[in-house]
């Protein structure tokens, strides 16, 4: 049961042993990962078997839970939750003259020709007395077509969220991604009406990825734009598919990450940019996180005339990471809400400055969710 579950879960946490806990989108199952040891390992090439946990800054390193235990679980929601997203929270006067002037100054290399696209970010500190275990049943039970965690290292800290995007999925060597961009909020008995400038900013996302993986994927198949729901926001949404040419994850997880979705373009100056002027530093915000290299065993019997069934087996190597949006970091009694949004030429600072509103108080519902 999945009381059960957390049960464990908390006496894990109390140990301070590092795990983490998740649900793929639209999955009934919960799965837990739980390391017994509290040793910080890390990722060099992606060739490991277990959940990675990856910052915005490749430079950085890339943390990994080793599933010395898996524990397995339905989550079934017995309550409607009354969410009350409070905006004012997010109205900082101060934060929100920073944000201003540093989307001006992007709006501003993007005029100069040294920038195409630039995504901007901030970070918002609330209060937060509510324990991890509370919040990720809220978040279960209000995001079930995202990829919800909590995920806990004594030595890194306590994340969780609900992100809709997926980096990528690799099935042995059968690959899929997903170019995601643009936002808008969701207004009941309404389709979204997408401007020339989300268009855009989502164009440019799909046309990054399609070049950046070129060289290492064969058959590639680019589906029609979408619209996709993700709680309170609307995103627009290309799937990506095809067949890897390498084994390896590194050379597909160094051409997708970060994608313009959560950078901009071109990519180092973008990067750059975002470094020198954001005035924090993101962490693991707008990196990614998931299952590396998961084996499982199939069986398949075959009936042939006259003879016992002969069973076959099939070992299948899976590779689920998605990008980490919607997200916080709980830190003692506060919790640390990220946000962003892409800068075209045609982006607006004020408009600017609402999307991350929108999007910050969307996990302020987690909090604040009854």
């Amino acid at each position: 049961m999945f009381k059960t579950l957390l049960a464990q879960l908390s006496q894990h946490y109390e140990k301070q042993l590092p795990f983490v806990v998740y649900r793929k989108p639209k999955q009934g199952e919960v799965i837990a990962l739980l390391q017994n040891d509290n040793l910080l390992h890390t990722s060099k090439n992606y060739s490991e078997t277990g959940f990675i946990f990856a910052p915005f800054d490749e430079l950085n390193q890339s943390i990994l839970i080793q599933a010395h235990s898996r524990l397995e679980s339905t989550f079934e929601s017995n309550q409607a939750l009354q969410f009350v997203a409070n905006t004012d929270d997010f109205i900082n006067t101060r934060a929100k003259e920073f944000h201003l002037n540093l989307v001006a100054r992007g709006i501003e290399e993007i005029g100069n020709g040294s920038l195409h696209k630039v995504v901007l970010s901030r970070c918002s500190e609330l209060l937060c007395s509510k324990s991890p275990f509370v919040l990720f049943q809220n978040i279960l039970t209000y995001y079930e077509s995202a990829f919800c965690y909590l995920w806990y290292h004594p030595k890194v800290g306590t994340w969780l969220g609900a992100t809709p995007e997926k980096l990528l999925r690799v099935v042995n060597n059968n690959f899929a991604t997903m170019s995601l961009a643009a936002t808008q909020q969701h207004v009941n008995n309404q389709d979204p009406q997408w401007s020339d400038k989300e268009i855009e900013e989502q164009q440019i996302v799909t046309d990054y990825i399609k070049t950046a993986i070129k060289y290492h994927v064969t058959n590639l198949q680019i589906s029609e734009r979408e619209s996709i729901r993700s709680g309170q926001l609307w995103h627009l949404k290309n799937s990506l598919s095809g067949t890897l040419k390498d084994t390896s994850l590194l050379p597909i997880v160094r051409a997708l990450h970060p994608t313009p979705a959560v950078c901009g373009t071109p990519l180092s100056t973008a990067k750059n940019f975002i470094l020198q002027h954001e005035n924090y530093s993101r962490e693991f915000y707008t990196g990614f996180l998931g299952e590396i290299n998961i084996k499982s065993q199939k069986k398949r019997s075959k009936n042939r005339i006259n003879k016992e069934h002969q069973v076959y087996h099939t070992i299948t190597k899976t590779s689920e990471l998605y990008v980490n949006l919607r997200c916080m970091q709980l830190k003692n009694d506060h919790a640390l809400i990220y946000a962003g949004g892409g800068i075209t030429k045609d982006s607006i600072a004020e408009d600017e400055w609402l999307e991350t509103v929108a999007k910050m108080a969307t996990m302020s519902r987690i909090i604040e969710g009854k």
